[in-house]
């Protein structure tokens, strides 16, 4: 595995502009994600969480700021496979196996696939998927659908990676199981990742910083560094420390 690369988010401002009437969706906004580090970024909806993402992407132009991943400007990060990323949607091609999907962002970044199928076995089966590398998107559930993306996000060995609601569309047991799944995940490849959600406990189970966000303008309001140790386990999230810190972020998020 490459080494992994920091983050650095300085000073981030954007206004939408459309229809006689402006949005200032981000203000002032910084972060700083060091090499190795898991960064949880959490708000409510429309405060700029996905902007912010999409700007560290090379998506979403920004008004003022600047973005480095690895030193790097976005784009160029981008186009070198240094991100990967994976969204609330798979978004697999249902034509193609599991194995191909992973293997598409070698091919979109002009990679031979050849000299990577040992690594698209090893990704599948490090996402719980072993056997399954000719199931068609079709023949699987949601939550294995998700461990693909996160395969494929993971399969041009990326030093950074960006997780956008990943867990989102589902059922709260099913994603306590995957939150524990993606710890395993981060803890054997390392790579610098930034988790973008509106899941409290989410957020702090998987965190090593927190950063938390409210909206109107969007901005970072505390960073929060997590006091657990890892690995963390599925009976953290029935602790008292554990339920105290989110009670604490909930608080923030409502400005109480």
């Amino acid at each position: 595995m490459t080494a992994p690369a920091g983050i650095s988010l300085v000073g981030l401002c954007k206004t939408f502009r459309g229809q006689g009437r402006s949005v200032e969706a981000l203000r002032d906004v910084s972060l700083d994600c060091p090499p190795g580090s898991f960064t949880s970024l959490i708000g409510p909806s429309g405060c700029g969480k996905s902007t912010i993402l999409r700007a560290a992407l090379g998506l979403e132009p920004l008004d003022r700021g600047t973005v480095l991943i690895g030193g790097q400007a976005p784009a160029l990060a981008t186009r070198g496979g240094i991100t990967g990323v994976a969204f609330q949607d798979p978004a697999l091609l249902p034509w193609r196996t599991v194995a191909q999907n992973v293997a598409l962002p070698l091919e979109v970044l002009g990679r031979p696939v050849g000299p990577a199928r040992g690594r698209i076995r090893d990704l599948i089966a490090l996402v719980g998927l072993k056997g399954r590398e000719d199931a068609l998107p079709g023949e699987l559930s949601g939550g294995m659908r998700q461990r693909v993306a996160i395969a494929r996000a993971l399969v041009s060995e990326p030093r950074v990676l960006f997780l956008d609601e990943p867990f989102g569309a589902l059922d709260q047991i099913l994603r306590r199981q995957m939150n524990v799944e993606l710890q395993r995940i981060w803890l054997e490849t390392g790579v610098t990742t930034l988790l973008v959600t509106h899941g409290i406990d989410e957020a702090v189970f998987l965190a090593d910083r927190i950063a938390i966000m409210q909206a109107g303008p969007g901005r970072i309001v505390e960073v929060l560094d997590s006091p657990f140790a890892r690995p963390r386990l599925p009976s953290l999230f029935a602790a008292s420390d554990f339920h105290h810190l989110c009670d604490h972020i909930a608080g923030v998020l409502h400005g109480v």
